[in-house]
């Protein structure tokens, strides 16, 4: 299945296939490629039995919309269907680039020159700002292979050695340099182009040399210095009061720069770096939560070092590279659960080096460039799972550098700017990923009649509604969720919303509890009934139970509401609602959709499809139903009737 999926010259035509089998993985399996296989097997053997030679051109039942692919394991654990290549389909995500092989990023309206400059990868596009003097950006988006300039009107001013960070709808760059050290910043709206400084009141003091990162709600930065002296300061900022609030000191690391930081979905974890005249191989998870610090083990920790890398797997923190009085080719996986380390190979690793990039593809941590007597433009691949490298292809690869930067857009690294003697405005798209995007849970089928609200709305904030389903991640897996669809519709109006949110939660006594990833402000991809929202950085999520929330952006005057198709099965629990300002009148806390908050009781679970890629076993996520009673099966994908759900309540003129 995998190679008529990924070879086929009529995609379309196989769409139709898979979707007049009625996308069963165990019947595409055996009714399809099985007997392809066979009539290979049997010519190759010389016999003469009739092919199995479909008319591939007769047209197919199809269903509202566009076909879906599933993975079906109350069917068969053994089969998974593979993604087709081509252009993709309503949720599919598109045929993956080949593997190992460089393409150059065009310099035509690309940004000028420059170096200690940030990056950062909404979904869709990278944008690259501020650098060496200069306080420009850009917008590339690698499927066209374009830049667009950001505005200039109230940007920063001119900075290099800041960070950025993204929220899931604005880019935030702050700190950084312009002669003096800076405490100021920014927020960039790519959608209006447009920027908004970000408040000084509370705000760390200036510094270089700190680390960023987003929860979902805040952007925490700590650490860094100024004229000689690091801090173990820092301070949590919240784009929505424009406010500041600071860090904790209690317990918390020596005062460094040049460390890193990831966050975890809970935690902040920040290892490495310079004191005052001296290496660190200490580090500490700050938790935002409860403001407190927790040291990181030192028991196999890497050795001391500054200006390396790290990424965040989902269940480790890889550092690796870097330099004390000279530079370094060794890592180390640090595990915040467990609070320990594991040393990485050496074997077949890159060059020493520092200040390389490395971005984490789902399955591998990629590292490229960096420093060691002058730029390189070599890197490699490191697979946790087998604590092995691979060296990434020279072919086509930018020319060496430092100081630049690097993305993950999904299926390539883009990787742009820096010093190869002088600062460039060049760069190169890496394709480093083996591991296609897969379905990785589907509870694509058995739509109901009805679709309940999953809104916010501008003109009518009290009437605003959550809608959460929830799903399991099997024993020794990671998934990396890159898209999430949903089966809709639009009621009350014709829409379309302004744009769209997604949360996961984590699940406590069979509701959602912590929100652990937010993209919020998210644009659409609507085919037929199907609504798709590709994710600017993946939802990392380890064995266990998840809920999952697709939400539009709206105004009720001018666009109506929009409902989630209802599902007569339920698979795990069933869907959970709630409308937090209490303007239906029902619910406020998460709840029983129907069977407490009765909305559609007899279709107590929601439409849905998780797309991205998985590490650890090979994936069986499939809903299966515990259908109470056994629902009339729907034929073909069934369009909701929607309608005003809930209805407990008048909703109030906007």
């Amino acid at each position: 299945m995998d190679r008529l999926a990924k070879h086929t010259q009529q995609p379309e035509v196989l769409r139709e296939l898979f979707d007049a089998l009625e996308d069963d993985p165990f019947v595409v399996a055996e009714c399809l490629a099985r007997p392809i296989v066979a009539e290979r097997l049997v010519t190759a053997l010389g016999a003469h039995g009739e092919s199995f030679k479909g008319d591939l051109k007769q047209p197919f039942l199809t269903k509202i919309g566009t076909q879906v692919p599933v993975t079906t394991a109350a069917v068969s654990a053994n089969y998974t269907l593979p993604l087709i290549a081509g252009p993709s389909d309503s949720w599919s995500p598109s045929a993956q680039c080949i593997e190992n092989t460089w393409t150059p990023t065009t310099t035509a309206g690309a940004p000028a020159p420059r170096g200690y400059h940030t990056a950062i990868w909404t979904g869709t596009e990278m944008i690259v700002w501020g650098g060496t003097g200069d306080s420009t950006g850009g917008k590339y988006n690698p499927s066209t292979d374009t830049w667009t300039a950001t505005s200039t009107t109230n940007a920063p001013t001119a900075r290099n050695s800041h960070t950025a960070v993204w929220t899931g709808s604005e880019m935030i760059v702050w700190g950084g340099y312009d002669g003096s050290d800076l405490n100021t910043g920014g927020r960039y709206n790519p959608t209006t182009d447009s920027w908004i400084a970000t408040g000084t009141t509370n705000a760390p003091v200036a510094r270089v040399g700190h680390t960023a990162v987003w929860t979902g709600s805040e952007m925490i930065v700590w650490g860094g210095g100024s004229n000689g002296t690091t801090f173990n300061t820092g301070g949590r900022y919240n784009p929505n009061t424009d406010s500041w609030t600071a860090t904790t000191t209690i317990n918390a690391p020596f005062a460094r720069a040049g460390h890193t930081a990831v966050w975890t979905g809970s935690k902040m974890v920040i290892w490495g770096g310079e004191g005052d005249g001296f290496f660190l191989n200490t580090g500490g998870q700050y938790d935002p939560s409860t403001n407190n610090w927790t040291a990181t083990a030192t028991a196999n920790a890497p050795s001391a070092r500054a200006s390396h890398t790290a990424v965040w797997t989902g269940s480790e923190m890889i550092v690796w590279g870097g330099n004390t009085d000279s530079a370094l080719n060794t890592g180390g996986r640090y595990n915040p659960s467990t609070n320990s380390w594991t040393v990485t190979s050496t074997s077949n690793a890159p060059d020493a080096r520092f200040t390389p990039t490395a971005v984490w593809s789902g399955s591998e941590m990629i590292v490229w460039g960096g420093n060691q007597n002058g730029g390189l433009n070599t890197g490699g691949k490191y697979n946790p799972n087998t604590d092995s490298w691979t060296a990434t292809s020279l072919t086509n690869a930018p020319d060496g550098r430092y100081a630049h930067t690097a993305v993950w857009s999904g299926s390539e690294m883009i990787v742009w700017g820096g010093y190869i003697i002088n600062p460039t405005n060049t760069g190169g798209r890496y394709c480093g990923t083996g591991q296609s995007q897969v379905v990785l849970y589907n509870q694509y089928n058995n739509a109901g009649t009805f679709a309940t609200l999953s809104a916010t709305f501008t003109d009518s904030p009290v009437n605003n509604s959550d809608l959460a389903d929830d799903f399991v991640v099997p024993g020794g897996q990671t998934w990396n969720v890159w898209s999430v669809a949903a089966d809709g519709a639009y009621f009350n109006g014709v829409g379309p919303a302004m744009d769209w949110n997604v949360f996961f939660y984590t699940n406590n006594a069979g509701f959602p509890a912590t929100q652990i990833y937010s993209a919020m402000h998210q644009p659409v991809e609507q085919s037929g009934t199907t609504f798709t929202i590709n994710l600017p950085t993946p939802a990392v999520l380890t064995t266990g139970t998840y809920w999952v929330e697709i939400q539009a952006n709206m105004t009720f005057s001018l666009q109506g509401e929009w409902g989630w198709t209802d599902r007569t099965v339920t698979s795990n629990n069933s869907a959970a609602w709630r409308n937090p300002a209490g303007g239906f009148g029902i619910c406020q806390t998460w709840s029983r959709r129907g069977a407490t908050c009765n909305i559609d009781s007899s279709e107590p679970d929601q439409v849905y499809g998780l797309v991205g890629t998985v590490g650890g076993a090979t994936p069986t996520p499939s809903a299966t139903p515990t259908p109470t009673p056994t629902p009339t099966p729907c034929t073909g994908r069934c369009e909701p009737t929607p309608r005003a759900r809930p209805t407990p309540a008048p909703r109030p003129t906007p």
